[in-house]
């Protein structure tokens, strides 16, 4: 048995390592806590070197109000900060830091000397170290201009296990660099240098401009991202979101070039996490993630920022309306980035014109929203998450009725072609083939006008029967007919189901004929009670039998034979834990994205000109039709210099 030991103060050194513990954990974490504390001094230019990737040497230099010879003595104490004086004052606090904790911090695992100076003569600065067990500050004069170098030496030299977790020099400079580029993104106001090893790696001058904001972003993220993003800036309800969010099209094998921002400060979010990652359900592909550089701005009184030591991670007073923003202003914004043209097109404006003006309708298929037809009957014939033979042969019977011409065209098995010496059915193959060619002319490319051609331009031609070639004023964009057309006719079911087509609007339900019962825990049961509203909305009657007890009497119709006690637990769980859910949605539409798949156009279709044609319009003005429901893209663009390099032209 060990010896009782009795209650004692931590010797200040102590005490400072065990909160180093949460503050600094590689040369990256401090060289935020200094850029941090050198925003918050209202620096104009701030300036990191590095030596063996932080590990030696750490160096942040500010040209910013400086500290003054009575508060350095203070400067490396625990607990001690100008930023803060109230708990008011914290509850609405717009600084970076706050805590009091960085320098103490690090100066208790390195060896750290602060400089600073408050006038203009460069002459009057002072230094700042603290030596001894006991961590006393000793202030000299020293020489420096207006504003504050930090340098930290030997990172972890006095705890010897923590140095044995740092990675090589490449690794740990990785992390800074990320760092920096972090800090870089959240102030262009300010101007910016980084330098490893003697060498200068960015140098980025301060411009609050347009230019110089895009000029910022190609130099830290490419070019790529600035070429394959959308811009936004909205403002609702004192939330205000702005800057730009990748094309799905345009995304990566790893979340490395995601940033979000609240008020200028950088933070990684569950809450955020779960709107964005909601925002591109319906368009990108499976493993990948998208790409954004966003900024919210909200009351500083409405966000709790003092949840971390690290200071990541935040707090909304009304996380549900900062969720449902966040997600309808993305979700909003992916729609309207239509296949060639962002979405700026007004879809009426592509309707064909008469001679004599009046603007011809679209075809039928073009017209009406899709339409999902009653219960098919084989609830026991092998279904797959919902989806069986019979329910998707319903589904096609309906949607032959609502569109005649289209399906004559476009989704009746086409006969093979005739073979040498023909035959009956090759004949007439060719004969109705000729007969549609004969119908539909190439539409000619306008040679001066250039408002009549349409963002897809016409089409030429089909490639073995899986491509559609298509003249712009660029160049020739190439469709995936399959893909595209998946995609249309997936968003008129989705509007249908949804409620956005219907005359009714909402989810058909559908009571059950024995209710599931769900054990429940009380927060749970509290959640059901609270919500029941939110689960009335998408057609499901969700009961409280008991305090541990719920009841499902009803459900939406396109989930009669699917598991629902999974479903509603997990909407639950997010109804807990964001506000909100669209598990029932998403389900859905994973079903009505696979009765899409079987009802789109095949490969191998022999389509013609007016059809061709068709199908571009179609894309044109259907919401996120750049991807296919499973997030491949639906058509890609060569322009006239590429196809030029491609054959020397002009070279």
């Amino acid at each position: 048995m060990s010896e009782k030991r009795h209650i004692q103060i931590l010797d200040p050194r102590l005490a400072n390592q065990i909160s180093a513990g949460e503050v600094v954990e590689r040369p990256a974490s401090v060289v935020k806590e200094l850029v941090e504390n050198a925003i918050d001094a209202g620096s104009r230019r701030i300036e990191v070197e590095l030596e063996n990737g932080g590990a030696r040497t750490i160096r942040v230099r500010d040209d910013g109000s400086g500290i003054g010879e009575a508060d350095l003595p203070l400067a490396l104490s625990r607990h001690a900060t100008s930023k803060i004086v109230s708990l008011e004052e914290l509850e609405e606090v717009a600084s970076l830091g706050f805590r009091g904790e960085a320098l103490a911090s690090i100066s208790s695992v390195a060896r750290l000397e602060l400089t600073s100076n408050t006038d203009e003569d460069p002459r009057s600065g002072w230094r700042v170290v603290a030596e001894g067990r006991r961590m006393e500050p000793r202030v000299t004069p020293a020489p420096h201009p207006r504003g504050t170098s930090v340098t930290v030496r030997d990172l972890f030299f006095n705890t010897p296990a923590r140095r044995k977790f740092l990675r090589t020099e490449k690794t740990e400079f990785g992390h800074v660099e990320e760092a920096f580029r972090r800090q870089a993104l959240s102030r262009f106001d300010i101007g910016w240098v980084l330098r490893h090893n003697h060498k200068t790696l960015h140098q980025l001058p301060p411009g609050d401009e347009p230019v110089a904001r895009e000029r910022r972003l190609q130099s830290l993220l490419g070019k790529a991202f600035l070429e394959n993003a959308l811009h936004l800036d909205l403002e609702v309800g004192g939330l205000r979101l702005s800057g730009w969010v990748g094309l799905p099209t345009h995304s990566r094998a790893q979340a490395d070039q995601q940033y979000f921002f609240v008020n200028g400060r950088v933070v990684r979010d569950r809450l955020v996490a779960h709107a964005i990652r909601q925002a591109y359900r319906d368009v990108l592909f499976h493993g990948r993630h998208p790409v954004f550089v966003l900024y919210l701005e909200v009351d500083p009184r409405v966000v709790d920022v003092n949840v971390h030591p690290t200071k990541h991670e935040v707090r909304f007073r009304d996380g549900r309306m900062v969720h449902d923003f966040l997600f309808s202003s993305l979700h909003r914004a992916l729609g309207e980035a239509r296949a060639g043209e962002g979405g700026e097109r007004d879809a009426a404006a592509e309707a064909p014109q008469a001679e004599d003006g009046v603007r011809e309708a679209a075809p039928a298929w073009q017209q009406q929203p899709m339409s999902l037809p009653g219960q098919g009957e084989g609830a026991g014939d092998g279904a797959r998450d919902g989806v069986t033979p019979n329910r998707v042969r319903a589904f096609m019977e309906g949607y032959r009725a609502l569109h005649p011409e289209h399906e004559e065209s476009l989704l009746t098995p086409q006969p093979a072609a005739p073979a040498p010496g023909g035959s009956a059915a090759g004949v007439a193959f060719e004969e109705r083939r000729a007969s549609s060619t004969a119908r539909s002319p190439r539409p000619a490319m306008p040679e001066q006008d250039t408002t009549r051609a349409p963002p897809l331009g016409y089409a030429v031609a089909q490639l073995h029967g899986v491509y559609i070639l298509s003249q712009t004023e660029r160049g020739l964009v190439i469709v995936d007919m399959h893909a595209a057309h998946e995609r249309i006719v997936y968003e008129r079911m989705k509007t249908q189901v949804h409620g956005g087509g219907g005359s009714e609007g909402g989810l058909q339900a559908q009571p059950l004929l024995v209710p599931v019962s769900l054990a429940a825990s009380p927060a749970e049961v509290a959640t059901a009670e609270a919500d029941h509203d939110a689960f009335a909305r998408l057609g499901v009657e969700l009961d409280v039998a008991g305090p541990e007890t719920l009841l499902v009497r009803q459900v939406p119709v396109l989930l009669a034979d699917a598991d629902v006690e999974p479903l509603i637990r997990d909407m639950l769980a997010d109804l807990e834990r964001y506000g909100r859910s669209d598990r029932i949605e998403a389900h859905i539409n994973e079903l009505l994205s696979t009765m899409a798949c079987h009802g789109s156009v095949r490969a191998n279709r022999q389509l013609g000109l007016e059809e061709m044609n068709a199908l571009l319009r179609d894309m044109e003005r259907t919401e996120r039709s750049s991807q296919c429901n499973h997030g491949r893209p639906t058509w890609t663009e060569m322009s006239m210099k590429e196809l030029d390099r491609l054959f020397m032209r002009g070279q």
